[in-house]
């Protein structure tokens, strides 16, 4: 079973930087097109970025678009998510995510394609 674990979450000041991890076992990370959501308090997980099993596709929810980059070191079994220009609204519980099975090319931001999960990662940003 693929184990899939979050960290670098932090409290933060408006237009500051975090780099979070999420680090996979059990196995190896390849095989997995990855997927970061976050979840506000009050509001539905919503899917922000996704990487394909190569690296070669990412996707990005528009609010995030040129403020993150989500990235895969295989070798090292661990997804990135690097967030700049962190706003208050950027608040919330980080999570990254996997599907069952995955297909070349191809990745998706629907929490209800998802069959792993990691726990999570608080992110706050506030003055």
């Amino acid at each position: 079973q693929l184990r899939l674990k979050e960290s670098g979450g932090s409290s933060v000041q408006p237009g500051g930087s975090l780099r979070l991890s999420c680090v996979a076992s059990g196995y190896h990370l390849e095989y997995y097109a990855m997927t970061w959501f976050r979840q506000a308090p009050g509001k539905e997980r919503e899917g922000i970025s996704c990487i394909t099993t190569n690296g070669d596709n990412v996707k990005y929810v528009e609010s995030v678009k040129g403020r993150f980059t989500i990235s895969r070191d295989d070798a090292g079994e661990t997804v990135y998510l690097q967030m700049n220009g962190l706003r208050p609204e950027d608040s919330a519980v980080y999570y990254c995510a996997a599907p069952e099975f995955s297909w070349r090319g191809q990745c998706d931001m629907s929490p209800s394609d998802m069959f792993f999960w990691g726990e999570g990662t608080p992110v706050t940003v506030s003055s």
